[in-house]
């Protein structure tokens, strides 16, 4: 019987890991596609005699990194959620509630 929670310990401590990775990924592609873009935008004002703040102000700049980076925020919610809601947040709450009744009644 250890052998088996033991395997599932690992497993479950696997998928965590991989569950970070992916997100990481996720995290270093978004940053560094986002970087390449915005330096791509100040290059082509550049060449078009813009100046750094007209470059700057126009919002095409901030388009990608804002509607790509509320996907990233909700991949971090979704990997990191243990600490926000988590799955078992119903649960947990619910005992709580219940162990702060019991003791204001006395039950």
């Amino acid at each position: 019987m250890e052998t088996t929670e033991v395997n599932k310990k690992y497993l479950k401590a696997k998928k965590r890991v991989e569950e970070l990775k992916g997100f990481y990924i996720h995290l270093g592609f978004y940053i560094t596609v986002n970087l390449f873009i915005s330096s791509a935008q100040v290059v082509d004002g550049i060449t078009e005699d813009k100046s750094v703040a007209e470059i700057f102000s126009d919002f095409g700049m901030y388009a990608v990194w804002l509607i790509w980076g509320i996907g990233v925020f909700f991949h971090w919610l979704a990997v990191f959620e243990s600490k926000v809601i988590g799955k078992n947040w119903e649960e947990r709450k619910l005992k709580e509630i219940l162990d702060k009744n019991k003791r204001n009644h006395g039950n």
